[in-house]
């Protein structure tokens, strides 16, 4: 007989699982599970639905037998030497990625790179600009083109201060009974904003490192939070660098909205929008109605070698 439940907390050998009853569970995985031919450095996520049996071992953990086939998940890739993936989360209904112009600063290709691969997963994303208490005025405008520009392409953006509770009550009635990932470099306010979404939440918040206008990594996991209004907060570890993992390069311009729309226009059907004749993306381009910044984050994505260029920290 299995139980059912959903993972909140993995620290990669060790589980914490929420039952459907409500209460929660110690869990260990038991021997080795199906990963579909995926090379994950954790085969449970959070966010994952498991099946428990009933056997519970010397030290009192319920032991993960399987899991539900997944909706969708999002990757990185793993730090370590093997080439492989680390699941960051599954079964997200929508993601934010928490975006700052300074302490630290969130560059483009970063955002370009995260947005991507959620939407190489379909995972619906929304761009939170965060900090603008600390803004000065041109900080402000610069922060107004970045939003044009995304928004333009189908991208919802919203300007917030984490610490004003007032302005983030949008995103309360949007993420009710809704399992969100949100997501960002470390530093960017994550923990403080998940702790003004809910009052009961009291996630560690770590200081800006003055020397490297870096955040200290006070998440080295990822963890899933049960909010009191109904739902859940996947708070991911901050990511310094974002590694696109296992994407087809014939059709990566499918995952930028704004090429995807005009790729019937080019000459030829095969058109990687580099070198070719007549290309309807490079002429958007040109013309300004593809941002060159997207456009550059694209020619890195095409030029990328798999070998590890995320360990370079070029990217955040």
């Amino acid at each position: 007989m299995f139980e059912k439940g959903i993972v909140l907390k993995s620290t990669g050998k060790w589980y914490d699982v929420e039952l459907e009853d409500g209460s929660l569970v110690k869990c260990r995985i038991r021997g080795k599970l199906r990963l579909d031919g995926l090379k994950t450095t954790n085969p449970i996520a959070v966010g994952d639905v498991v099946l428990l049996n009933d056997t519970i071992d010397e030290e009192g953990n319920r032991l993960i037998s399987d899991f539900e086939k997944r909706r969708n998940y999002i990757v990185r890739k793993s730090t370590n030497l093997s080439k492989q993936q680390q699941i960051l989360a599954a079964n997200i209904d929508q993601a934010y990625l928490l975006v700052t112009i300074h302490s630290p600063e969130t560059h483009l290709a970063f955002i370009d790179r995260f947005l991507v691969s959620a939407e190489s997963f379909r995972i619906p994303t929304t761009i939170l600009f965060n900090k603008i208490d600390t803004c000065t005025e041109d900080d402000l405008e610069y922060i107004d083109a970045l939003a044009h520009m995304y928004e333009r392409i189908g991208y919802p953006t919203h300007k917030i201060s984490a610490t004003n509770k007032e302005n983030i009550d949008f995103l309360k009635a949007e993420i009710n009974n809704k399992q969100v990932m949100i997501s960002g470099h470390s530093g960017v306010g994550k923990s403080t904003l998940v702790n003004s979404l809910d009052p009961n939440f009291q996630l560690k918040i770590g200081e800006i490192s003055k020397a490297h206008k870096q955040g200290q990594h006070t998440t080295t996991f990822a963890e899933m939070h049960k909010l009191a209004s109904g739902g859940y907060i996947i708070d991911t570890p901050g990511i310094r660098a974002f590694g696109v993992v296992d994407l087809d390069k014939a059709v990566i311009s499918h995952y930028f909205p704004e090429m995807r729309a005009m790729l019937d226009k080019c000459k030829f059907n095969n058109c990687q929008h580099i070198n070719e004749p007549h290309c309807a993306v490079k002429e958007a381009v040109e013309s300004g109605e593809i941002d060159e910044s997207r456009y550059a984050t694209y020619m890195q994505l095409m030029e990328e070698d798999a070998n590890d260029i995320h360990r370079k920290n070029i990217y955040g």
